[in-house]
């Protein structure tokens, strides 16, 4: 199969070069003229189409104006990243009107502890919404929900701006984000090459809920129906819907058969109907209970590690396996390391935290489709301020994204796209 090294690059944050003109001491030969010094993320703005949305000039926001956003998550790589960038637009805007003090335009981000909270990023937009921003910027966990706090919101000339992740509200200004399914497209695509366009290969996506997570299934899945014929997708597991994965696994294992959730339905129909047939099953099997508690207890116990790599045990041919974001990336990595089978199957995924560079570049990870989450929190800032201002806005920001391997890791554009 693959062979897991090339040659160790180390990877790292690329120094600013500093140039450093000398004077002779004759008037011909002193520099008068003005330089502009490059800006440390200035390839993250380049990478923002259209290119208004990587500028905080010529934004006249009144004084105090205040631009809410909220992330998914806020502990991970990726979000530190967003959270960056959304604080360094909030300083070019008020550098750039020459606000200070109390008439400095406030920027404020806030996200949920777990990246899969629903409930906790519907509360923290409920706190947000009762201090009356100007703004609302959110990257939706679940594109549909939150529906109720958008109309509210609507109503007290609140506007919406998404980021990250779009979400199926009528009323979003604009959403700054990756092209997803490009992205993962081209991810796809990679790994066939892989593989040598033949086998079986496993998806692992973030959840099932989130647009960004949908379209990246999509875009990987019509690019190996498409274009990849011999390529077959065997597994594909949402991270959300690992909690019941493992109950059928701990089941499976313990040779236990559950009850779908049609006959679930059924069972509890015909409960209400006579609510003395419970009492009669109970009767006909009295070691359901117990059996059923061992599932329960031995699912409990199981790692999100152990599921996965139950589930990809399945396939003793798998050759390749992809995951939709940094989280599913290193599960894949983790699970396939505890069966020991990370040296035959070929990894790839989005994103570029500090594990999966080290992944990278330890060869248990071949190649990453790395966003660019600085650019994604500075455009939706940005793109709040217009909306603030009423000057327009596109429907979609794309905010690029690049591809990552070890052969490609020290080419500088590269190395400007990193985050840890």
């Amino acid at each position: 199969m693959r062979k897991k090294s090339v040659s160790i690059i180390s990877v790292g944050i690329c120094t600013a070069v500093i140039l450093c003109a000398c004077s002779s001491g004759e008037d011909e030969n002193v520099f008068t003229g003005e330089t502009t010094e490059k800006l440390p993320y200035q390839e993250n703005l380049d990478a923002i189409s259209p290119a208004a949305y990587s500028e905080a000039g010529g934004l006249d926001l009144e004084p105090g104006t205040y631009i809410s956003v909220i992330g998914k998550e806020e502990n991970a790589s990726y979000w530190k990243q967003i959270r960056e960038g959304v604080e360094q637009a909030g300083e070019d805007l008020n550098e750039a009107l020459g606000y200070t003090g109390e008439d400095q335009i406030r920027v404020l981000f806030n996200a949920p502890a777990d990246g899969e909270d629903i409930d906790e990023q519907v509360n923290i937009l409920d706190e947000e919404l009762a201090r009356y921003p100007d703004v609302v910027a959110i990257a939706s966990i679940d594109e549909s929900a939150s529906a109720v706090q958008f109309d509210l919101a609507t109503e007290n000339g609140i506007p919406i701006v998404a980021f990250d992740s779009g979400n199926s509200y009528k009323g979003i200004q604009c959403t700054c984000r990756t092209d997803n399914t490009k992205a993962a497209a081209e991810g796809a695509a990679h790994l066939c090459e892989a593989v040598e366009d033949s086998g079986e290969v496993a998806l692992i996506v973030q959840d099932s809920v989130s647009e960004n997570g949908k379209e990246r299934e999509a875009g990987f899945r019509e690019e190996i129906t498409s274009g990849h014929p011999n390529v077959t997708i065997v597994e594909t597991i949402y991270m959300d819907q690992l909690d019941g994965l493992k109950r059928q696994a701990a089941a499976e294992q313990l040779n236990v058969t559950l009850e779908t959730e049609e006959e679930t339905n059924d069972q509890e129909s015909q409960t209400a109907a006579d609510p003395e047939a419970e009492n009669k099953d109970a009767e006909e099997d009295p070691a359901a209970d117990e059996k059923m508690e061992e599932v329960t207890a031995a699912a409990e116990a199981m790692s999100d590690e152990e599921a996965v790599a139950y589930y990809l045990g399945k396939h003793p041919e798998l050759k390749g396996c992809f995951g939709t974001n940094e989280a599913a990336t290193q599960l894949c990595v983790s699970a396939l390391a505890s069966m020991d089978r990370i040296e035959d199957v070929t990894v790839m995924g989005f994103d570029a935290g500090k594990d999966q560079l080290d992944s990278l570049e330890n060869g248990d990870v071949d190649g990453l489709i790395v966003q660019n989450p600085f650019g994604i929190g500075y455009a939706s800032v940005i793109a709040a301020a217009r909306t603030v201002l009423e000057i327009g806005n596109e429907a979609d920001v794309n905010t690029g994204y690049i591809w990552a391997d070890r052969g490609n890791m020290e080419e500088e554009t590269v190395q400007a796209m990193l985050y840890e």
